[in-house]
């Protein structure tokens, strides 16, 4: 009966393994279940059976432990869970490419320091040099540096 034991909680915590390292990402329940039963198994093994045989179950565990993940990684279970798609669209030329110093427009929104401006046709996030900006107050691009479009009020 002590063996069918120590087999049934070995065989247990194999699954809760390999539940815990393929399915559920992260520490769980099933990761902490697992070392509860392989070290439950041992101790149980240890006190039933002997230092023999306990020593023998935490071979045998730990081997089958080792082995189990050596064929999982080897058998194809981990390709058919694997993402195949590869993405194949692309990002949009940024504003800031096609806005240079110097291209006029409107504000639509009230520049509060950060924004949104008409410039040469388009909708854009611009940040003001000027400070508070009302909306539809004319502007110009004073630079463009690492996407972030500075503006300050034209001045006529």
């Amino acid at each position: 009966m002590d063996i069918i034991i120590i087999i049934a909680l070995i065989a247990a915590g194999m699954l809760l393994f390999m539940a815990e390292v393929f399915l559920i990402p992260g520490l769980s329940l099933a990761g902490i279940a697992s070392a509860g039963c392989l070290v439950y198994v041992n101790y149980y093994a240890f006190s039933a059976l002997g230092p023999t045989g306990g020593l023998l179950t935490l071979l045998v565990s730990l081997c089958g432990y080792v082995l189990l993940f050596i064929w999982f990684l080897r058998s194809k279970s981990i390709d058919r869970l694997a993402l195949k798609k590869d993405i194949g669209s692309t990002v949009g030329i940024p504003a800031g490419q096609e806005v240079k110093a110097g291209d006029t427009g409107v504000a639509i929104t009230r520049l509060a320091l950060i924004g949104n401006a008409e410039i040469n046709g388009r909708i854009i996030e611009v940040k003001s040099a000027d400070g508070f900006l009302n909306e539809h107050t004319p502007i110009v691009v004073e630079r463009v540096m690492e996407g972030i479009i500075m503006v300050r009020r034209q001045r006529p």
